[in-house]
C-alpha cells in the first residue's frame, strides 16, 4: 500500500503540498518515460528523411487515437478504486482492479485481429500517399502486435494509482522504455545481428517492450493486492458506462488532432514532418502536466469517497496552481530550447516551417496546463458526463475554425493549426474551471448547504 495511506487521517491534511508532490514527483517520471521514448523514435527516424518522418507521425497519431479510445480502462480503475478505498472498501478495489485487466486483455486481442486488414484504409485517410502511405503502413502492422499488452498496462497502472501507489508505474514505465531504446537503435538501422527494418523496426520495438511491461505490471498487481478470479457483473456495466462516455469525449480528442494532422500532412511533407515533430513535443509536455492532473485524481476520488468534499476542493485548488506555474515555467524552456528541438528533432527542409507553429505551442502551455488539471480533478470525482459535454463543446467549435483555416489555406499553415489547438485546449480550461468555481450545475463538487 502507498506510503501516502497510513492510519488514520490522510496526510494531505497535514501537508497538502508535500502529499501532492510526493505523489506527483514519480508520476512525472513515469509519464515522460513513454514520450521521451516518441521523441528517440522521432530523432532515429528523423535521420532516414522527411516521407519517413511524416510516415511515423500517421503512425504514431493513429496509435494514440486508438490507446486513448481505450484510455477508460486506466482511467475509470483508477477512479473507481479510489473511491473504493476512500470508502474502506479494499476487497472490492482489488476485484476492480483484476476485473479491468480481463477485460483489457480481450478488447487488445480484438483490436490486433481485426485492425490488420484496414491499416492501408487508415493510412490514406490520414493523407497518406505513395512511399508514406507504405511506410505508415508497415509501423502500424508491427504496432498492432503490442495492443493487447498496451490495453492491460493501462489498467494495472490505473489500479495502481487508485491505491495511490505512483513508484511501481515508475519503475515499469522506466524499464519499458530502458528496453525499447537500444531495440529502436538496433531495428531501425541494422546493428549486429538484426536487420535493418527502418520504421518498422521503431515499431517491433515498442510492441516487444510493451509485452516485457504488461507481464512486470501484472507480477506487481498480484504481489500487493492479490488476485481476483470473479467476474462482477455490475463492476463491469459500471466500467462500460465511464468507457462510454470516455469514448465519445477521447473519440472527440483523437478526431481533432487526426484533424490537424491530416491537414498538415495535406499541406507537403515538409509541414507533415515539421507537425509530427511539434506533436511529439507537445505530447511530451501534456504527459509531464498529467502528473499534478493524475495524482489530483487519485486525492479527489479519494476523499469523494470518503465524503469529504471540503478537502476534495482543497485538492482541487492546489492541482490548478501547481499545474499554471508549471506550464509558465515549460514556456520559457520552450523558448529558450527552440534551436535543440530543431537540430534534435526536424529535417533541414522542414525548419523554416516549423519555427513559427514552435512560437504557438510555446504561448499556449499555461492554460494547456489548466485544461489538464481539470481534467485530472473532474476525472476524480467521476464527473464523466460534464468532461463528455465540455469536450464536445472545445472540439465542435475548434474544428469549425480548421476547416475556415483549410478553405482560406493561409501561407503558414502549420502555424494557423497549432492557433487553433489553443482555442481548443483554452476552451477546455474554461469549461473545467467553471465546473468548480462558481461551480456550474449539481456537479460532485459543489457545496450543498
Amino acid at each position: 500500500m502507498s506510503e501516502i495511506l497510513p492510519d488514520g487521517p490522510h496526510s494531505f491534511e497535514k501537508n497538502p503540498n508535500k502529499t501532492l508532490l510526493t505523489l506527483a514527483v514519480p508520476v512525472l517520471f513515469s509519464m515522460i518515460a513513454e514520450p521521451l521514448t516518441g521523441l528517440v523514435d522521432t530523432a532515429f527516424v528523423s535521420r532516414l528523411g522527411a516521407e519517413a518522418l511524416a510516415a511515423l507521425g500517421i503512425g504514431t497519431m493513429v496509435f494514440s487515437s486508438i490507446f486513448w479510445v481505450f484510455g477508460f480502462l486506466g482511467v475509470g480503475t483508477q477512479t473507481e478504486v479510489s473511491h473504493a478505498l476512500g470508502k474502506g472498501d479494499t476487497e472490492r478495489s482489488s476485484s476492480f482492479c483484476w476485473l479491468a485487466v480481463k477485460i483489457s486483455a480481450v478488447l487488445g486481442l480484438l483490436l490486433a485481429i481485426f485492425g490488420f486488414p484496414v491499416l492501408s484504409f487508415i493510412s490514406g485517410m490520414m493523407g497518406g500517399s505513395g512511399p508514406v502511405r507504405e511506410l505508415s503502413v508497415d509501423y502500424m502492422s508491427y504496432r498492432l502486435l503490442g495492443a493487447p499488452a498496451v490495453l492491460v498496462v493501462l489498467s494495472c497502472f490505473g489500479a495502481m494509482r487508485g491505491f495511490q501507489d505512483m513508484r511501481s508505474p515508475l519503475w515499469v514505465a522506466v524499464g519499458m522504455n530502458a528496453i525499447n531504446v537500444p531495440l529502436d537503435w538496433m531495428l531501425v538501422f541494422g546493428i549486429g545481428p538484426f536487420p535493418e527494418m527502418g520504421v518498422g523496426g521503431a515499431a517491433l520495438a515498442s510492441a516487444i517492450s510493451q509485452w516485457i511491461g504488461a507481464v512486470w505490471a501484472l507480477l506487481v498487481v498480484r504481489k500487493h493486492y492479490g488476485v481476483s478470479l470473479g467476474f462482477n457483473l455490475a463492476d463491469a456495466r459500471r466500467l462500460f458506462v465511464i468507457g462510454g462516455d470516455m469514448f465519445v469525449r477521447t473519440g472527440c480528442v483523437c478526431l481533432f488532432l487526426l484533424l490537424c494532422t491530416r491537414f498538415a500532412t495535406r499541406a507537403g511533407a515538409d509541414s507533415g514532418a515539421a507537425h509530427q515533430a511539434i506533436r511529439q513535443f507537445f505530447v511530451f509536455l501534456a504527459l509531464f502536466l498529467d502528473a499534478f492532473a493524475i495524482s489530483g485524481q487519485s486525492l479527489v476520488g479519494y476523499f469523494i469517497g470518503s465524503a469529504d468534499r471540503v478537502s476534495a476542493r482543497k485538492v482541487a485548488a492546489l492541482v490548478c496552481k501547481w499545474s499554471f506555474w508549471t506550464g509558465a515555467v515549460l514556456s520559457v524552456a520552450m523558448f529558450l530550447g527552440q534551436q535543440q528541438v530543431v537540430w534534435m528533432l526536424v529535417p533541414e527542409e522542414a525548419a523554416m516551417v516549423f519555427a513559427p507553429a514552435w512560437v504557438a505551442v510555446t504561448i499556449l502551455q499555461p492554460v494547456n496546463a489548466l485544461s489538464f488539471a481539470t481534467d485530472g480533478i473532474h476525472l476524480g470525482t467521476g464527473d464523466f458526463r460534464y468532461l463528455r459535454n465540455a469536450m464536445l463543446i472545445a472540439v465542435l467549435i475548434s474544428s469549425a475554425a480548421l476547416f475556415v483555416v483549410d478553405f482560406i489555406h493561409p501561407d503558414r499553415m502549420l502555424f494557423w493549426i497549432w492557433v487553433v489547438t489553443g482555442l481548443w485546449t483554452t476552451l477546455r480550461a474554461l469549461l473545467g474551471m467553471i465546473r468548480i468555481w462558481p461551480g456550474i450545475g449539481d456537479g460532485p463538487l459543489a457545496l450543498h448547504e
